[in-house]
Parts: C-alpha cells; sequence; structure tokens
C-alpha cells in the first residue's frame, strides 16, 4: 500500500491533480520521495477511487481525451492518518550502482566511471529541481515561518531530506570519480 498512501501524501499537498500530473511528480527526475511508472499510478488510482479514497473529476476537453483530476476524499484523509501511526520500516540502500562500484577491481573501470558520471549529472539535475521547489515553499520565509506554515511543513520536510540525498550523492560520485581514476592494481 506505500504507492497508495505516497498518492494520497502527494494529493494532500497538491489538492487536485491529474493522473498525468502525479506521474510527472513520480518520475525517478524528480520525485522527492517516492518513484513509480505511470501505469502504476493509473492502476493505482483506479483501486484508490474504487475504495472512495478519491474523487474524480471529468474535465471535458475538446482537443484532446477528457482529463480527470483527481482530489481526496475525507476516506482518503483518515487512510492517511491511519498510515500515520503504523510506523514505518527502515530504509535501505538497494543500488545496482554499488553493486558496480564494489566489484570494479574485476569489472570495466571506464564504464563504471561513466555510470558515476551519469549518476552524478542526474543528482545535479534533480537537486536545481529540489531548490526550484524550495524557493517556491519558502515565499520570501525562513524555514522557522515555513515550518510553522502546518499547510507546507510536511513537504517542506520531505523536500530536505530530498535536498540532502541529492547534496549526498553528488558529494559521492565527486569522490568516487577521483578514486577510479587511479590506476588499476594488479597485486
Amino acid at each position: 500500500m506505500a504507492l497508495r498512501h505516497a498518492l494520497l501524501a502527494s494529493l494532500l499537498t497538491v489538492g487536485e491533480a491529474s493522473g498525468y500530473d502525479l506521474a510527472k511528480e513520480f518520475d525517478p527526475a524528480r520525485a522527492t520521495f517516492w518513484v513509480a511508472t505511470p501505469q502504476q499510478i493509473y492502476r493505482e488510482l483506479d483501486g484508490m477511487e474504487t475504495a472512495g479514497l478519491v474523487s474524480v473529476r471529468v474535465v471535458r476537453q475538446s482537443a484532446r481525451p477528457d482529463k480527470r483530476m483527481v482530489s481526496l476524499t475525507d476516506a482518503g484523509r483518515a487512510e492517511l492518518t491511519a498510515n500515520s501511526r503504523s510506523g514505518a520500516k527502515p530504509t535501505a540502500i538497494r543500488d545496482e550502482l554499488m553493486v558496480m562500484v564494489q566489484s570494479v577491481s574485476v569489472g570495466d573501470r571506464d564504464a563504471v566511471r561513466m555510470t558515476v558520471r551519469d549518476r552524478m549529472e542526474a543528482a545535479r539535475r534533480k537537486l536545481a529541481h529540489y531548490e526550484r521547489l524550495e524557493t517556491t515553499y519558502r515565499a520570501g520565509r525562513d524555514d522557522d515561518a515555513v515550518y510553522a506554515d502546518s499547510r507546507v511543513a510536511g513537504p517542506y520536510l520531505a523536500l530536505q531530506r530530498g535536498l540532502s540525498f541529492e547534496r549526498e550523492n553528488i558529494a559521492w560520485c565527486e569522490t568516487a570519480l577521483k578514486v577510479l581514476a587511479g590506476k588499476d592494481d594488479d597485486a
């Protein structure tokens, strides 16, 4: 049910959104705290509508298919409340790049370095996106004022975690590139 709760939390923040808009927010290039494919999102939204957690408003469009706008219901808010009481499992790293780096002594060092560079560039793009979001949330206010605003305190905290995560990714990639630039050890 984790995707369901992530979608409900996003709807709590944005109020109303189309499946397309939600899919953009869960894309790996932009996602703050959860990643999902558009197919997963649309399937989950259908289940959430059936369960009464969201309501759907159809917007007629002449040049395109009708747009389905999704918003949270009282039952959806209650589901989020129940979820907030359930606790969360500790996170663990599950990263293909770490497997490549760990086995670089028998792998293609140049290919691993290129993959690290790609990861670093992706982290820089994501960080820039997060920094733009931070500016929007702040709206000229300092952290204390943003945290005092109950409408954005939670999303802002999640965003701060995303900012820290991407900054650390960049720092780790910089270190990894320095180390991997060394000569192969034949001994």
